[in-house]
């Protein structure tokens, strides 16, 4: 299947949108000794506040970055879906901020040559890390466009050798409701579910990101490691990912659990299919007072609408 690739913006994040403070207070929890990631030499530094930046070097610029610019680190810091830390937008912010997230490991299970439960630097150290400048779109009708900084999920699946049956990949956060007092409230199925199918999951505009805007990933979006698959609705795009399960039927999702009438196991942005409750047709990017028309596959039918061909997308939503 050949894929076209979008030209590589010639405009840095940086450069496009400055980065605005907006907290003064800042404190960073180190471990003893910082952990090398990659062959580059990256250091990864664990801290214990969500909004305290580690610079994330030698991260090489992808060409897979579409042109929109960027929002703001305090828009893309400050109005989450995370609810493991909260229902309101600006819950994760504030219920995230002491997440330590180091040490950190990911099991992989499955239909796989190599199973392992591998720490986070040994799991993420073979690949480059690469900025991707992303459209991010959510089912209730608003939008973002985010620098994140990640890996290709194609690179890390080719490492770990699935075999002839792995047909899915699904993904697991975290369950631990003392660190994640989202949990404690039974408003979702806990642990948080998602899945692949693995030609998805092999195409190479899916990452598993570890970063935004060159530093290391906020808490409250997800870190230390989450998927992100920008032609689907946000709530695929599972966060703080401790299992990889390569399995041969469609995994059980946790919002389609939750509302099998409502969200799909595709979750692929499609303004010609509404939501039961509301229109999928138009959309606000935070930051811009007048919505916009929402794009097919949020803007990436070019790269992927070959996926989906032959299939009904209102029945497979």
């Amino acid at each position: 299947m050949l894929i076209h690739v979008r030209k590589t913006s010639e405009v840095q994040s940086s450069e496009i949108t400055d980065r605005r403070v907006y907290e003064a207070r800042r404190k960073f929890l180190q471990t003893a000794a910082g952990a090398a990631l990659g062959a580059a030499g990256i250091s990864w530094l664990g801290m214990s506040d969500a909004h305290a930046g580690t610079k994330l070097n030698n991260v090489v610029k992808s060409r897979y970055s579409t042109n929109d610019p960027p929002n703001t680190l305090q828009d893309i810091t400050s109005y989450n879906n995370f609810y493991e830390f909260g229902v309101d937008k600006e819950d994760p912010a504030q219920m995230a901020k002491d997440f330590v997230t180091t040490p950190w490991s990911i099991a992989v299970e499955g239909e796989v040559a190599k199973p392992a439960v591998y720490q986070l630097e040994d799991f993420i150290k073979p690949h480059a890390l690469e900025e991707r400048i992303y459209r991010l779109r959510c089912v209730e009708a608003w939008s973002m466009v985010i620098p994140w900084v990640g890996i290709p999920l194609a690179d890390i699946i080719k490492r770990l050798q699935p075999t002839s049956k792995a047909k899915y990949v699904e993904f697991v956060t975290l369950h631990d409701p003392a660190r994640m007092p989202g949990q404690k409230r039974s408003v979702l199925p806990w642990p948080y579910r998602e899945g692949l199918r693995m030609d998805e999951a092999m195409h190479p505009l899916a990452i598993l990101a570890v970063g935004l805007y060159g530093e290391v990933l906020p808490n409250q979006n997800g870190a230390p490691i989450r998927l992100v698959v920008p032609w689907k609705y946000g709530f695929k795009n599972i966060k703080s990912i401790v299992k990889l399960r390569f399995v041969e039927q469609q995994p059980a999702t946790t919002w389609a659990v939750q509302g099998p009438r409502e969200y799909g196991f595709y979750a692929n942005v499609n303004p010609e299919v509404d939501h039961p409750r509301w229109t999928q047709s138009k959309e606000r990017r935070i930051g811009e007072f007048l919505k916009r028309k929402t794009l097919k596959f949020n803007g990436y039918a070019e790269e992927v609408a070959s996926l989906y061909a032959g299939m009904d997308l209102a029945k497979f939503y």
